[in-house]
């Protein structure tokens, strides 16, 4: 795929998210429980994802792949993603969905390009330059903008 096709899916994924963030945050309110509202998430996400995966997965992993993958890699990510999901229901409703989602994302800028740098996770490093940190500055900047009052 060309950098345009993944810019536009990368963008549309935000747009997803989003979305799912507002739903799923009027569902916590009206459960009053973020957490309830966490679970029924990532419960339908699991129906859905077993469903794309039963109708278009040619294979399966072996057991000697699934044997060579870290302890950690199966629970910390959707720890994490719990913790974050959680945290954007509950604090969704009390600041507003554009507030919310613009610090969640600079939350999210500001970690992937400390850990870009310092190549955590296994991941490419992406040395922090003058350009990142104008683009980080230029991200605060334009948060304080959405939630100036």
């Amino acid at each position: 795929m060309n950098q345009l096709t993944l810019s536009i899916l990368a963008f549309t994924g935000g747009i997803f998210l989003a979305m799912q963030g507002g739903l799923n945050a009027q569902l916590g309110v009206l459960l009053k429980n973020p957490l309830l509202a966490s679970l029924v998430a990532f419960f339908c996400s699991t129906t859905f994802a077993f469903l794309v995966i039963a109708f278009s997965v040619k294979s399966m992993p072996s057991a000697q792949q699934l044997k060579e993958v870290p302890w950690y890699l199966w629970s910390a990510g959707g720890f994490f993603s719990l913790i974050g999901v959680s945290l954007y229901y509950y604090t969704i409703p009390k600041l507003g969905v554009s507030t919310m989602i613009s610090l969640g994302l600079c939350g999210q800028v500001f970690f992937s390009v400390v850990a870009g740098h310092f190549g955590w996770f296994n991941l490419p490093v992406e040395p922090v330059t003058a350009k990142r940190l104008l683009g980080v500055t230029a991200m605060i900047i334009g948060i304080l903008l959405i939630n100036k009052k």
